[in-house]
């Protein structure tokens, strides 16, 4: 079993920055692929920012190129998002996920953390 627990999460003004965590545990977590996801009120859930966690390489969704930055921290199985020049568009309950070594999608994802930009 693998749990996935974000942190991080506020309230900040348009322009603003804020740094999200997502701390990784679980017996035999080997993860593959570790991502970021959020979702707004009456939207779908969409995808943010992924990283190899192997490698390193990452990639981001257009909205957010730029200005958020994803980055893991090996040895303490921690990934994080960092989110520079906020917009009120950037509002949602941001989640963190992982894709296990040998597994074809993302097979867990913490409870969330909300993220609002006031204008």
């Amino acid at each position: 079993q693998v749990q996935l627990v974000e942190s991080g999460g506020g309230l900040v003004q348009a322009g603003g920055s804020l740094s999200l965590s997502c701390a990784a545990s679980g017996r035999t977590f080997r993860p593959y692929v570790m991502g970021w996801f959020r979702q707004a009120p009456g939207k779908e859930r969409e995808f943010v920012a992924e990283i190899y966690w192997s490698g390193g390489s990452t990639n981001y969704a257009d909205s957010v190129k730029g200005r958020f930055t994803i980055s893991r921290d090996i040895p303490k199985y921690t990934a994080y998002l960092q989110m520079n020049s906020l917009k009120p568009e950037d509002t949602a309950v941001y989640y963190c996920t992982v894709r296990l070594a040998g597994t074809p999608a993302y097979n867990y994802w913490g409870q969330g953390t909300q993220v609002t930009v006031s204008s």
